[in-house]
């Protein structure tokens, strides 16, 4: 699949051929699927919890006596019947991780990259630079190329200028190629990325090491 490549004026200066193996590759929706589940469910700091009736803080006398009342019999006010009591079966601290195989994980940031290839929704670069943050730069530029949509843009590397002028802006996020990953992939429509972050895509999809590769969730606070 060859692919235009353009300025950051929006002019088209040259094509660039897609790596056939990662932009053309067999799409397994199923597998995107259990990719995403398991980055989001990586990202969960499962910290949620509740108290029982043996952590509320209520007095613990007997609320009235056993008989006579024509009242049911109860003993404490932190049964969870009462406003006030402990949660019956609340949650508790736990772990979300779950697994899945290298290959399992690269086969779906393929099969995501072929899905938009094949929709269109890739847009190169030759590079992009900027002397000092400015955001209306950045959004023109976007704009220019995609056309006002939800954009992901890749960077080869650190780039804070470029960074922080895409912070401001609600539909783009500025992502380092190496820190690809599957919900930023399906999560933004266009996927902008200057020719040296394809580069990097490439080489760390077809490596067989992958030790340049930085799980996506692993740097929630990154994005």
């Amino acid at each position: 699949m060859e692919l235009p490549v353009y300025d950051m004026t929006g002019a088209q200066v040259s094509t660039r051929e897609l790596p056939a193996s990662i932009f053309e590759a067999n799409i397994n929706r199923t597998l995107m699927h259990q990719a995403l589940v398991r980055q989001l469910a990586n990202a969960r700091q499962g910290t949620h919890k509740a108290k029982n009736r043996s952590e509320v803080n209520r007095s613990t006398a007997k609320i009235y006596r056993q008989k006579g009342t024509g009242r049911a019999r109860h003993g404490s006010r932190k049964a969870p019947i009462f406003v006030g009591g402990g949660k019956a079966h609340g949650p508790v601290p736990r772990k979300y991780t779950k697994q899945m195989p290298r290959k399992m994980r690269r086969a779906a940031l393929c099969s995501a990259l072929s899905v938009k290839a094949g929709q269109g929704d890739i847009v190169l670069l030759d590079q992009i630079s900027l002397d000092e943050p400015k955001t209306r730069v950045v959004a023109s530029l976007m704009k220019t190329l995609t056309g006002g949509e939800s954009v992901l843009l890749l960077l080869p590397e650190r780039n804070e200028t470029v960074e922080k002028s895409a912070r401001n802006l609600p539909d783009v996020k500025a992502l380092r190629a190496n820190y690809l990953n599957i919900r930023d992939l399906l999560g933004y429509s266009k996927i902008v990325m200057p020719l040296a972050s394809l580069d990097v895509v490439a080489g760390f999809l077809d490596m067989d090491g992958g030790d340049e590769w930085v799980e996506g969730e692993d740097v929630e606070a990154e994005g």
